[in-house]
């Protein structure tokens, strides 16, 4: 469906770069993860298409993938060394500057919303551990069980991983098994700009660690007028390369485009780091890109003509908005 609005609108998401070979998991489940990434799409969209913020849009997408098993975020997060899960998010509003993030929570069903209300609330840009659940707790959020987050799937990669440490095979161990992340970037027909990012971390990650996801200019970053950015990979290296502030401040201070800033700092910046690197953006003209290293990456989008396309590796299926 074309959007009707006067201003182009777009949205974009990514469900982490951890997509290797396709023999990782059964095609059953490549489509079931298709499927959940058009919903979250969908939910996004629906809100721009009559009027909603892109902060709305993009925590709507955010939370369909929180709720997806086939995402490391929410229901279906990775587990630290201890075997717990301690789950990070951020959202940043382009138009004000103002942003939340959760870090290292336990217990918030869907962390993107709490970082949200955080932001709000005017109380701090970052809460983590116990005082991040109790927060949202306060707030009235929906918590859970530790239970909750865990899959199969999680239990089978980190018993792998540990292996794979005792071994000292680490190299060995497959994408899949080792991280992942979702995120959302969006354009209203106000033409302001949002990004929220969520991931429960990289599998058998030390306790108390907190990546670039919560990290507002690492993995989260929008600026009216220029762009709102996502990212996925090794959060420690997007942490110190700032990259979602530096996609920004190539695009302001260097006249670089959209794709030629982040491709710089994906294909350029991160790769003498020799790590899966990926993201989502979104310019304030409406134009997207994904660029990825990896042999894969879970994304999707919603161009300003409201064609809707869906990927995981470099088959692109374009399916009604």
């Amino acid at each position: 469906m074309k959007n009707a609005q006067q201003n182009p609108i777009a949205l974009a998401i990514h469900g982490g770069c951890g997509v290797m070979n396709k023999a990782d998991m059964p095609e059953g489940e490549w489509e079931a993860a298709r499927a959940d990434l058009t919903r979250a799409l969908k939910a996004g969209w629906a809100l721009l298409t009559q009027g909603g913020s892109a902060l709305d849009a993009v925590e709507a997408a955010v939370v369909v993938m929180e709720n997806s098993e086939h995402f490391n975020a929410g229901h279906g997060a990775a587990l630290n060394t201890d075997g717990a899960h301690e789950l990070d998010a951020s959202i940043m509003d382009g138009s004000t500057g103002e942003a939340g993030a959760v870090a290292m929570t336990r217990a918030i069903r869907n962390p993107i919303t709490a970082a949200r209300a955080l932001m709000h609330s005017g109380e701090t840009v970052m809460l983590g551990g116990a005082a991040a659940d109790a927060f949202a707790k306060k707030a009235g959020l929906p918590m859970v069980k530790q239970a909750y987050f865990t899959t199969e799937r999680r239990l089978k990669a980190l018993a792998s991983l540990k292996e794979h440490a005792k071994a000292g095979t680490d190299a060995k161990a497959s994408e899949a098994e080792k991280h992942g992340t979702v995120g959302a970037v969006a354009l209203d027909a106000q033409g302001h700009l949002a990004a929220a990012t969520s991931t429960g971390g990289f599998n058998n990650k030390p306790a108390g660690r907190i990546g670039d996801s919560a990290i507002i200019g690492a993995g989260t970053y929008a600026r009216d007028g220029v762009v709102a950015i996502s990212g996925t990979g090794k959060g420690e290296f997007f942490i110190r390369h700032a990259v979602g502030h530096e996609i920004a401040s190539r695009m302001r201070y260097l006249g670089e485009t959209l794709t030629g800033a982040c491709q710089h700092v994906v294909f350029t910046d991160l790769a003498p780091h020799d790590i899966g690197a990926g993201l989502v953006a979104v310019g304030a003209d409406g134009s997207i890109t994904a660029p990825y290293n990896t042999a894969g990456m879970f994304r999707g989008w919603i161009d300003t003509d409201g064609r809707m396309f869906v990927a995981t590796h470099d088959e692109i299926f374009e399916t009604q908005a």
